[in-house]
């Protein structure tokens, strides 16, 4: 448990770092402006790209993980969607505030599943946290993109829906890195070397760009646009991930592997989305951080319930 705590705390400690520079008035509402466009077209996509690619899927066991992968995230699109009509009379979200409940509710924090992949579990563990990337971030990313053109810009047709999703830079990342591992050769390594080293700046950025967005007195009184989001993601979808990989005999520590990204907050870049497509942005980054603090109790208590099912 001390390990999953000292995986989480330094995106809390980079949250702060970013809110406290934004308070501070160090940098100018451009500056944060030109991170969050570094971040959305150049820094995420590249680490996206880099992380499939060198992924190491040896000796894995992975029909059944990606089964449950393929009947769990669909379900979870249908069951947010299905949240709308209710929400929106009651008079509780409109649609550009549904578009960010949709995407925290939807989007992982695949780099945090990583860091604690790498602290808690073997090398093998890192290897489902990018397999799971590798599945589920394509379908993600032009889900929540669809989403977020249709209930932000009301006016948007299918071509303009289309275009959207096949400019995403977050879908071509991940679709370019599926396609340099079916290459029959290797990417050269000095190229793979630079890529990696503009990865590795994206989570940093982005932790500090997302903390500089963020509201805390928002949290002072959280509504119902903002709790909504924080069970789904984080007891309805590792709940129904667990049930499923059960049901289909997943087992051992894979069990565990794949739990962990079902139990990870939402993913930061979506707030970056959020930003250039007229969601929501201020909603995302509160649901973000409410997400990421409660997670520190709920990572734990989703690892230890999953590991009761290990080896069965």
């Amino acid at each position: 448990m001390q390990a999953t705590f000292e995986s989480i705390l330094p995106i809390f400690l980079l949250l702060l770092c970013g809110n406290i520079l934004r308070r501070v008035d160090v940098i100018d509402p451009a500056g944060w402006h030109g991170i969050d466009q570094l971040g959305y077209w150049f820094f995420y996509p590249t680490l996206i790209l880099v992380t499939i690619v060198n992924a190491d899927f040896t000796g894995l066991q992975l029909d059944a993980m990606m089964l449950a992968l393929a009947i769990t995230v669909p379900l979870m699109f249908v069951f947010v969607l299905s949240l709308w009509p209710f929400l929106r009379k009651a008079g509780l979200a409109g649609a550009a505030e549904f578009s960010s409940i949709f995407q925290t509710s939807i989007r992982w924090n695949g780099f945090m599943a990583l860091a604690i992949a790498q602290k808690l579990f073997p090398p093998a563990g890192m290897a489902v946290v990018a397999l799971v990337m590798a599945i589920i971030i394509l379908p993600i990313n032009l889900v929540t993109v669809f989403v977020v053109t249709r209930f932000a810009d009301r006016t948007a047709n299918w071509p303009t829906l289309i275009r959207r999703m096949a400019t995403n830079p977050m879908v071509i990342a991940a679709a370019g890195g599926l396609l340099l591992r079916a290459l029959p050769f290797e990417l050269f390594a000095p190229v793979n070397k630079t890529l990696q080293l503009i990865g590795q700046a994206a989570l940093g950025l982005g932790l500090v760009g997302i903390g500089a967005g963020l509201r805390l007195d928002s949290l002072v009184k959280p509504r119902i646009a903002i709790l909504v989001p924080v069970a789904v993601k984080l007891v309805v979808f590792p709940a129904l991930l667990l049930t499923i990989s059960l049901l289909l005999g997943v087992t051992g520590e894979e069990l565990l592997f794949l739990i962990l990204c079902g139990a990870v907050p939402t993913a930061m870049n979506g707030y970056v989305l959020a930003k250039q497509m007229g969601g929501d942005a201020e909603l995302y980054a509160t649901v973000t951080t409410l997400q990421t603090l409660a997670s520190f109790a709920t990572i734990p208590v989703v690892l230890l319930l999953a590991a009761q099912f290990v080896g069965g």
